[in-house]
């Protein structure tokens, strides 16, 4: 499929200035996929920009997703409701970025019009799960709902919430390369999905670790009530640091767990052909960068601390870029530095 000037903007600076450290991996995806796998993310990311709008009513936030999510089941989009959901987002949402995005999603669609039946049908069904997980999220953290914190029940909200908001993205991606790349043809399906999955997951509890103290501070946490009970822990007192004792030995837990997915997306980046160097690094670089923050988790000391972010350098990002990259996704290296990281784990 060839590209107007206007949507190669559109795939290019547009999606650049929206998509943050995830550019690194669209630029690096082989062509034959680059494009869909940019539009679903350019449709991800008009999305969470309508959830992440404050100024806007949940109510208001909730019907446009849905309105959002419905264009996904049509043979056509409705011009009209697409206009209805830019006019009631754009003019209180103030990114400058995300506006320019928001005013291109009548491009975004007329791109989508323009791909085969197979790949409208993936990418639909992939924007359509993380809507879902969106609205999952409004529903589960209302505004002014009386409460200091609120947090997910129970771990099956939380298995849901972590593959409709990234589990979902490593199925669509299977079977996306699968489709274009020859490559890949012979790849199992059945047995790269669930490892694909299980790379989302652990990238996103990677996310929800990180940014634990930012999120408690905005009155959520994705950690189950009831693992917190076990611990004798109510989000609440997540907001206090001297419950970061008590709460240790839970955070450890979870963050075992982020490894064991993590360690499955390794086997799933291993098993890509050697000669496939784009889609090696496209996910070398995510889960190397992804396994080095783990560990910088497991190790620091303030892990309730609002102030205190906790990422890592942007050197051991380049290096990691750097030392992959010239030696062209070489299994060896990119193993080197995830072993080196996963066994300073503590």
């Amino acid at each position: 499929m060839s590209l107007s000037s206007s949507d190669r903007v559109l795939l290019g600076d547009v999606l650049k200035r929206v998509s943050r450290s995830f550019y690194l991996t669209l630029a690096i995806l082989p062509q034959a996929v680059r494009s869909q796998i940019g539009l679903a993310y350019l449709f991800a990311r008009t999305a969470d920009t309508i959830a992440d709008t404050g100024e806007l009513p949940d109510a208001v936030r909730l019907q446009c997703l849905q309105q959002l999510k419905r264009q996904f089941g049509k043979e056509a989009p409705e011009w009209s409701l697409i206009q209805k959901i830019q006019a009631q987002v754009i003019t209180k949402q103030p990114n400058p970025d995300e506006r320019r995005l928001l005013e291109k999603l009548e491009q975004c669609f007329r791109l989508y019009q323009g791909f085969n039946p197979l790949d409208r049908s993936q990418i639909a069904q992939v924007v359509s799960v993380l809507i879902g997980g969106m609205e999952f999220d409004l529903q589960q953290f209302p505004k002014n709902n009386g409460r200091l914190v609120r947090a997910l029940t129970d771990v099956p909200d939380f298995e849901y919430y972590t593959y409709a908001v990234a589990g979902c993205v490593g199925e669509f991606w299977t079977k996306m390369i699968c489709d274009h790349l020859p490559g890949l043809r012979r790849w199992e399906q059945s047995r790269m999905i669930p490892l694909g999955i299980r790379y989302g997951k652990g990238l996103q509890m990677v996310n929800i670790l990180r940014d634990l103290p930012k999120d408690l501070q905005n009155g959520r946490c994705y950690i189950p009530e009831v693992l917190l009970k076990q611990v004798h822990l109510s989000p609440e007192q997540l907001l206090d640091q001297s419950s970061t004792q008590a709460f240790r030995p839970l955070f450890r837990q979870l963050i075992q767990e982020a490894r064991d997915h993590l360690d499955q997306g390794w086997r799933y980046t291993m098993a890509i052909p050697r000669m496939q160097v784009r889609l090696r690094l496209a996910c070398m670089w995510p889960i190397l960068i992804g396994i080095r923050t783990l560990q910088a988790l497991s190790a620091a000391p303030h892990i309730l601390h609002p102030d205190i972010s906790i990422k890592i350098a942007r050197s051991d990002v380049y290096s990691i870029v750097a030392a992959t990259g010239l030696t062209g996704g070489c299994g060896y290296v990119g193993t080197a530095f995830w072993g080196y990281w996963r066994k300073r784990i503590i």
